[in-house]
């Protein structure tokens, strides 16, 4: 496949290439390495550019009527779906899942949009309260912040910085995305469809860069929110970086430790369906993929032997062929899949399933399903409350519900 034109950042409703680049990077396919995406450059100076942009364009876009706003939404949505299929096709490419999984996320987006308009806009009705105090009538009113930064995670490089954008928005605040570096040209591929929307220059802005991009932006002066999904570490650097901007608000989406308790009365053959797709779907790369499995002893040993049969006969492979699943993001994410199978061992958990690098006839990141029994639940375990980011799951028996539960909310992602 062809590389792509890096058309630059999109800024007060144009594509701006550095003419002097601070950094530069390239964006090569999960699936194959031969496949190079994009050859991107950046440059600081871009961020405070959109900033200003976004910061001038939001006093008239705050105050468009909402019909307005839903009007230009409405039509980004004509435009996602004229689009779906490129849409698609990039997340595929750009984030090794497969073909169809990634269209599952182009339709997401287009969603996304209905959903907001019809419904999420509900949450921020205004209302009247009578005799909020004696005589005192009481008005609730909800106001744009301001200007958004959004920051995308790679394992769903659309649909979750769309769900950030889109209400944003809507709501009347204007927007600076970031991708990232892992997907870059997702992000200028949703920089050019807002392009062909017609959004007002400076509503929606685009800039690229790799780690300090990020920082800086989240750290910028004109920047009123940072919408954030992706790792707890980062999340917690972007909370540490605008501790003393009092002004911001935080909304960050940082990662979960996923549970399924399969208790004695479950509906088996269900609870093996939903089970296998949470814990491998994509690869196991979502905030949302099952982690742990806590079962009831008398069907733990009949859903294990169906689950690790089941997991035996998962397809791994290239997008294109549509498997079921595809590769982890890069080397240091099956670096780390690898390792933490090995600190499971050591811990005391039995291997079932040895997930391991797998040949599939391209040059990719592909690795197979693993499985591991815990003996027991250790509160200091490292291996049971890290989250992998890989298709692993830990099993767990017990007889005790409660003891269930206690296992279920040990991890610290709540």
């Amino acid at each position: 496949m062809k590389t792509m034109e890096f058309l630059g950042d999109y800024i007060d409703g144009k594509f701006v290439r550095p003419d002097r680049a601070d950094g530069e990077f390239v964006d090569i396919s999960p699936a194959d390495l031969k496949d190079v995406i994009g050859r991107l450059e950046y440059r600081y100076d871009h961020i405070t550019r959109a900033t200003k942009a976004a910061k001038d364009a939001f006093p008239a876009w705050a105050r468009l009527p909402k019909e307005s706003r839903f009007a230009a939404l409405r039509r980004l949505k004509e435009v996602y779906v004229a689009h779906a299929d490129q849409l698609a096709e990039l997340i595929a490419r750009e984030t090794g899942k497969p073909l169809w999984d990634a269209t599952g996320e182009a339709k997401a987006m287009i969603n996304k949009i209905d959903i907001t308009i019809d419904h999420s806009m509900r949450l921020v009705k205004g209302e009247r309260i009578a005799n909020a105090l004696p005589s005192v009538e009481a008005v609730v009113t909800y106001l744009p912040r301001g200007v958004m930064a959004v920051l995308g995670p790679f394992n769903f490089p659309g649909h979750l910085p769309n769900g950030h954008i889109v209400p944003a928005l809507a709501t009347g605040n204007t927007v600076v995305f970031k991708p990232s570096e892992l997907t870059p040209m997702v992000g200028q591929f949703m920089a050019q469809l807002f392009d062909k929307a017609e959004f007002p220059k400076g509503v929606f802005n685009l800039v690229q860069g790799e780690g300090e991009t990020g920082k800086r932006l989240v750290a910028d002066e004109n920047v009123d929110g940072v919408l954030f999904t992706g790792s707890y570490e980062t999340g917690l650097k972007i909370k540490q970086k605008t501790v003393d901007q009092y002004w911001k608000l935080l909304a960050l989406e940082m990662g979960g430790k996923n549970a399924t308790i399969v208790w004695n009365d479950a509906d088996l053959n269900k609870a093996l369906y939903e089970t296998i797709i949470g814990a491998f779907m994509s690869s196991g790369q979502r905030c949302s993929c099952t982690s742990r499995v806590i079962l009831h002893e008398d069907i733990a040993q009949k859903f294990i032997d169906k689950f690790y049969e089941t997991a035996k006969k998962l397809t791994i492979g290239h997008w294109k062929d549509n498997p079921f699943m595809g590769p982890l993001i890069n080397a240091a994410a099956v670096e780390k899949y690898i390792r933490f199978q090995e600190i499971a061992s050591r811990e005391g958990a039995e291997r079932l399933m040895r997930g391991k690098a797998l040949d599939v006839g391209k040059d990719g990141y592909y690795v197979t399903p693993s499985i591991c029994l815990v003996d027991r639940f250790k509160e200091e375990s490292i291996y049971q409350k890290t989250e992998i980011f890989g298709p692993n799951v830990a099993i767990y028996r017990t007889r005790d519900f409660d003891e269930a539960l206690k296992i279920n909310a040990s991890t610290g992602f709540g």
